[in-house]
């Protein structure tokens, strides 16, 4: 619980000043309504982002003790202001092409405006976005040195593919050129464009990470301890951001509001990222790195299929919900139908959601950690 109390007390610093907010615009009971929009959009936002704690758990665990620390004070320092308040302004900076000072006035004063220039970036931010995250999935999935598989009859074809060299970057590509037929005119161009600086700037992030160093573990694979993994974690925070600084909108277009309500979502991100970390409960827990980044693709399939379909949040966050929910249970199962597996290295057994229990035999040393490469 001590993990919490740094969220529980900013999050009671940001409804007063969301309720001071209100009462400014028109006594106690929009203050009331404004208090109220904040906690709506803090539970969306940690909803929506269940899943980025558990990866952020699962690089956070092999990074330096003073890069953890960095990544849990300068990190949610970017989280809630860089992307939830400078983030929206640079779009309408850069959409209505105005200084970022004219773009602060029309975010605080023109709120209409403002609404309407950054949902026009919709496909921009969607194309990128998702790319990103795409990526961040498949790459996980596509690791041939995986020990533990949640549902075999997916992962262990899929980790088949990770002998192709460039296996995720192609498969993303050729799914955004697929989806850009789906538009027309400039906006199929603005995806293909924002779709593939997403693909670019993913490789270039793990580019960087490799370059800059960081540590083999036992199947070869570059554990990136320090800047490169603090930078990582950071675009990644920012694509997991883009869903929810958009999806905002259908609740105020107050940009002070969203960044509140927001922020609250972020700070208890960072909360449940550290008490995994803490608490060694990914060991533990073992499918539950498979389940997030499960989400994490539901999550980039659907920011995707938005340039075309209107999926509402709530249906977002609660399937990310729902499938990390799963795996947790699946995880607690194993653990109690197979205490054996976890004092020492044996034979990988996994349940699959129907309660069927499958046994695969190993002989490569156990791999926890998620492949970062």
């Amino acid at each position: 619980m001590k993990n919490f109390y740094g969220s529980i007390v900013f999050s009671v610093v940001s409804l007063i000043l969301a309720g001071l907010l209100g009462y400014s615009q028109g006594g106690v009971s929009v203050a009331m309504q404004l208090v109220f929009l904040a906690c709506v959009l803090g539970v969306m936002e940690t909803s929506l982002s269940l899943d980025n704690a558990v990866v952020n758990a699962s690089i956070l665990k092999d990074m330096d003790p003073v890069w953890q620390r960095r990544f849990l004070t300068w990190g949610i320092i970017i989280a809630v202001f860089g992307m939830r308040i400078i983030f929206p302004i640079l779009i309408v900076s850069i959409s209505a092409m105005v200084t970022p000072w004219e773009a602060t006035r029309i975010a605080i004063m023109d709120h209409a405006r403002y609404e309407a220039i950054v949902t026009s970036a919709h496909i921009g931010i969607s194309g990128f976005g998702g790319a990103f995250l795409m990526l961040v999935g498949l790459n996980f999935f596509f690791d041939d040195d995986r020990e533990h598989h949640w549902l075999g009859f997916i992962e262990r074809p899929l980790a088949a593919l990770s002998k192709i060299p460039f296996a995720a970057y192609i498969v993303t590509a050729l799914l955004i050129g697929g989806l850009s037929f789906l538009l027309q005119g400039e906006e199929q161009k603005t995806f293909l464009i924002a779709g593939l600086s997403g693909v670019a700037t993913f490789w270039a992030v793990q580019a960087f990470g490799d370059w800059i160093g960081g540590e083999k573990d036992a199947t070869g694979t570059v554990v990136r301890t320090g800047a490169g993994a603090f930078i990582y974690l950071e675009f990644l925070d920012a694509s997991f951001s883009f869903d929810g600084v958009i999806g905002a909108f259908a609740i105020t277009n107050d940009i002070i509001l969203i960044a509140l309500g927001l922020g609250i979502g972020a700070m208890f991100v960072r909360s449940m990222t550290i008490a995994l970390v803490r608490g060694g409960h990914l060991a533990e827990f073992r499918f539950l790195e498979a389940g997030a980044f499960y989400a994490i693709i539901a999550l980039a399939t659907i920011m995707l299929l938005s340039i075309e379909l209107h999926i509402p949040e709530a249906v977002t966050g609660l399937i990310g919900a729902i499938i990390i929910g799963v795996s947790l249970w699946v995880s607690i199962e194993h653990k109690k139908r197979f205490p054996e597996e976890y004092a020492e290295d044996g034979d990988a057994q996994a349940i699959l959601p129907t309660g069927e229990v499958i046994t695969h035999q190993h002989t490569r040393p156990v791999a926890e950690d998620v492949r970062k490469d």
